[in-house]
C-alpha cells in the first residue's frame, strides 16, 4: 500500500541522489533557518567560495528544492529560498545507488534533529518567556496496531499540513522579512515501532 503524502512533491531518484550531498543539505538548512539568501552570504556561513556555493545552489534549484526570488535581487545579485510545500522521500527505492542516497539523507535527518534539540536546550534559558511557554518536548510509548499507528500518523500530519500552509502563505507574502511576532519554529514528529521484526510470543 502506497504511503499517503502530505508534501507538495516527492523526490524522484535523481533528486534524491543530488540532494544527498553534505554541502547541499547544509545550504538547504541555512535557507530554511534564515530565509532568502545570496550565494555570497551562504558561502561565508559554510566557509566555501562563492563559485562552489553558487554551483550547489543551482543543483538544488534544478531539482526544485529551492528557487530564485527575483523581487529581492539587484543587478546580478540573486536570492534563493526553499520552495514552499515541503517534500517527501517516497517509497523505498529498489536500486542500490538511490537506496544509498536515501540512507544518507535519513541519517542526516536524525543528525539534524539531534543538533536542533541540543541547540534549543542551549538557547532556551535566554529565550523570551512567551516562546518557552509555547514550546514543548514530548515522548509517548504506546501499544498500538499498525492500522491505529497509521491513523495517528495521518491525523498529526494533517494538523502539521494546516500550519505549514499558513507558514508558506506568510513567507510568500513577505519573502524579504519575517512577519512581526513570528519565529522559525521547528516541529519534530516521529512514529515508529520498536522490535516489530522480532517474534512476540507474549
Amino acid at each position: 500500500m502506497q504511503r499517503k503524502s502530505f508534501s507538495a512533491r516527492t523526490l524522484d531518484a535523481n533528486a534524491l541522489k543530488s540532494f544527498a550531498h553534505p554541502l547541499r543539505l547544509r545550504l538547504y538548512e541555512l535557507l530554511e533557518e534564515h530565509g532568502p539568501s545570496t550565494a555570497t552570504r551562504l558561502a561565508a556561513l559554510v566557509g566555501h567560495n562563492t563559485g562552489a556555493t553558487s554551483y550547489h545552489l543551482r543543483e538544488l534549484a534544478r531539482h526544485e528544492m529551492i528557487e530564485a526570488v527575483p523581487e529581492l535581487g539587484r543587478g546580478k545579485e540573486k536570492y534563493w529560498r526553499v520552495v514552499p510545500g515541503g517534500f517527501s522521500y517516497g517509497e523505498p527505492p529498489t536500486d542500490a545507488d538511490t537506496a544509498g542516497a536515501l540512507a544518507f539523507l535519513l541519517d542526516e535527518l536524525v543528525r539534524q534533529r539531534g543538533a536542533e534539540l541540543t541547540r534549543w536546550r542551549e538557547e532556551s534559558d535566554g529565550t523570551p518567556e512567551e516562546w518557552v511557554q509555547a514550546s514543548g518536548l514530548g515522548r509517548r510509548s504506546l501499544r498500538l496496531t499498525a492500522e491505529e499507528t497509521t491513523g495517528m500518523r495521518d491525523e498529526v500530519f494533517e494538523v502539521l499540513e494546516r500550519y505549514r500552509a499558513l507558514s508558506d502563505r506568510r513567507i510568500s507574502a513577505s519573502p524579504a522579512a519575517p512577519g512581526p511576532g513570528t519565529a522559525q519554529v521547528i516541529v519534530h514528529f516521529d512514529v515508529f515501532p520498536v522490535g516489530a521484526g522480532e517474534r512476540d510470543d507474549a
